[in-house]
């Protein structure tokens, strides 16, 4: 079963912009309701897009410089990374469907 890997601040870059396969990247907060109703949505994407694209979750409060260095200002914020780039931003809770298109999109 795939999940999102928790990622940090530390080990953002090795993971994140030097993968070869496009990467969503989950910041969100524990106390961020919007970010526990989007969270079970991206555990079923990451299943679902397993074998084609890999999945992160980064807690901003524990780790700010990423966020801040992506312009995040508010969560949950899903950022797609293509060849170490982001290519879409995604922010606040948006349903299964639009963000399947958001993949399917950087996937083609």
């Amino acid at each position: 079963m795939s999940k999102p890997v928790p990622v940090q601040d530390v080990n953002f870059d090795q993971a994140v912009l030097q993968s070869k396969k496009p990467v969503l990247v989950d910041m969100w907060a524990t106390w961020c309701r919007p970010c526990q109703m989007v969270a079970p949505i991206v555990d079923e994407l990451a299943e679902e897009y397993a074998d084609r694209v890999h999945f992160f979750k980064l807690d901003v409060d524990q780790n700010p410089q990423t966020p801040a260095k992506y312009g995040v200002m508010s969560i949950p914020t899903l950022i797609i990374f293509k060849n170490g780039s982001p290519v879409s931003h995604i922010v606040g809770f948006r349903p299964k469907t639009e963000l399947k298109r958001n993949l399917d999109a950087v996937l083609d």
